[in-house]
């Protein structure tokens, strides 16, 4: 059915509404977006005043033209074409003095600014608006926010104040979804989880909108669709594409409905909408219906290549792994990814690893349990693997250490990774998943004397009571301390000179560690090791 008229509702900051949605808004967002809200607030849309006792005001009506109705099971086609009133500001004498020099009509008239151009929505289906600026891509997506009373507009979502990005994103679903939802959504970094939205830059704030609108309207995406303008407009051209390709993904998986707008045709590759409608400066609208690929892999994915690296270029992404106070070890070589003449979007850092290892022991029959020469010998470990936070979530990970495993030179090459837990990225890449350590007893002796203490490992006084109390920073130094000598050496001498914050960050993240153990073995039919190309494959006989 039509809609003749949209009101746009804004509760009052701090009231724990504002920008919630009722089944007659058209935009807008908050806390509740999604959700059918209560009689008052539906009440308060019809009438034109906000609800009594929660203040507010009407801030906008408009009169879409587009005709749809709630897409349910199926597709839904839905017209495009759009009317807007066209009519001066406020009288002037500067406005009077271009209507005259120029011819300018002041009385308000009717003008088609999008042409009449008809689409399907439905499940799993994206259509691209596509246009240059002033074509009418933003009333297009007004008009079918107006047709679709619980449509999701992207950019009207909201973050309440100081809270941590992660609790407004997939809230009651599980931390490996969330986390997969947000990582898709170009939010790979583990520092970007846990900071308030107002502290993001652009892009970041517009990916965490991204993130929280998939996951408000993946609850019933059935409902209607997820809108976007101006997609991707604030990234740059390869985290563009990375957004893109993994939306693709999640629109399928999902089932969503979306319609994005966007300038040109540069992420439409990897976006690989169902649908492009092509908007000219005069109304005219082009339809164009495309098959889309599935499995199909990122744009500039041929444009890759593997090369050996050095420390110093880990030492260019330590800042963005999860562990930063960590050190790899004894390295033993380094591999980077980059774009064919371009700058390096991932590395990956293979080193000696420990003597000795529980689970190493198990995968091998004990084998190497009493003999250190051929542990040195037979045995490296994936000591680190950071790819570029903004082109995460596209297979670059899997990739590189596919591409770099039989490059090491050893006969096995084994991997502790605490995110092995939510991400299957070794396991895609060819390791084998022997299983997860439990947290060690050590570390649940040292939380107990801290407990009876009366100390909190999360609080925020945390480094300043390991500083004052003696006690306290002999609990977490023999921790840190424990780890140091069965990793890299010389654990007594680093923890003498660490400062309190950086021993509470260290013991953090010790007592809560539980890594998954992945385990490759190089195949036999491989006498001699790949050497490594600019494609990172290897050669033929």
């Amino acid at each position: 059915m039509g809609v003749k008229e949209a009101r746009v509702w804004r509760g009052s900051p701090g009231d724990g509404t504002a920008g919630s949605r009722c089944p007659r808004c058209v935009m807008t967002c908050g806390p509740r977006l999604g959700a059918v809200c209560d009689a008052r607030r539906a009440a308060a849309c019809v009438s034109g005043r906000p609800p009594a006792g929660l203040g507010g005001e009407i801030v906008a009506v408009e009169s879409p033209v587009a005709i749809a109705g709630t897409v349910r099971g199926g597709r839904r086609r839905v017209r495009l074409g759009r009317e807007v009133e066209s009519r001066f500001g406020r009288s002037s004498r500067r406005t009077g003095e271009v209507a005259t020099a120029f011819g300018l009509s002041v009385e308000p008239r009717r003008v088609r600014l999008v042409g009449d151009a008809a689409v399907e929505l439905g499940p799993g289906r994206i259509v691209a608006i596509v246009g240059p600026s002033g074509a009418g891509k933003s009333t297009a997506l007004a008009g079918l926010a107006g047709a679709f009373p619980l449509a999701c507009f992207v950019q009207q979502v909201r973050f309440p104040a100081e809270v941590a990005v992660i609790d407004r994103v997939a809230v009651g679903e599980s931390m490996c979804q969330t986390l997969a939802l947000m990582t898709s959504c170009g939010l790979g970094d583990a520092n970007l989880w846990v900071r308030p939205y107002d502290v993001l830059s652009e892009g970041e704030r517009f990916r965490a909108r991204l993130a929280r609108a998939i996951s408000l309207v993946g609850r019933d995406p059935s409902v209607a669709p997820l809108l976007c303008d101006e997609f991707c407009s604030s990234l740059d051209p390869l985290a563009a594409k990375a957004v893109s390709f993994n939306l693709r993904k999640l629109t399928s998986r999902k089932k969503l409905s979306l319609v994005v707008s966007c300038l040109d045709d540069a992420v439409l590759a990897d976006l690989q909408p169902d649908v492009v409608v092509r908007l000219g400066r005069c109304g005219a609208a082009e339809v164009e219906e495309r098959a889309v690929r599935s499995g199909r892999a990122i744009s500039f994915r041929r444009r890759l290549v593997v090369e050996r690296g050095t420390r110093r270029d880990y030492d260019g992404f330590a800042a963005m792994h999860y562990r930063t106070t960590d050190e790899p070890g004894f390295v033993s070589k380094v591999f980077v990814l980059r774009e064919r003449g371009g700058e390096v979007l991932g590395v990956v850092v293979y080193a000696h690893g420990p003597l000795g290892l529980a689970m190493r022991h198990e995968a091998t029959d004990r084998r190497y349990a009493t003999d250190p020469g051929a542990v040195n010998r037979d045995f490296r470990i994936l000591r680190r693997l950071v790819i570029r936070p903004d082109v995460r979530g596209c297979g670059l990970g899997h990739f590189l250490v596919r591409k770099t495993l039989p490059l090491v030179g050893t006969k096995y090459v084994e991997c502790l990774a605490a995110m092995g837990a939510y991400n299957p990225v070794f396991e895609r890449a060819g390791m084998r998943r022997i299983g997860q350590y439990e947290v060690s007893r050590r570390c649940h002796f040292a939380l107990a004397s801290l407990a009876e203490a009366g100390v909190d490992p999360n609080a925020r006084d945390f480094a300043q009571l390991i500083a004052r109390r003696r006690r306290v920073r002999a609990v977490v130094a023999g921790v840190v301390h424990r780890w140091y000598s069965a990793t890299t050496g010389g654990g007594e001498k680093r923890v003498a000179r660490q400062s309190p914050a950086l021993l509470a960050q260290l013991f953090r993240g010790l007592v809560a560690n539980r890594p998954v153990y992945y385990l490759w073995e190089r195949p036999r039919r491989w006498r001699k090791m790949p050497p490594v190309g600019t494609s990172g494959r290897r050669r033929r006989r």
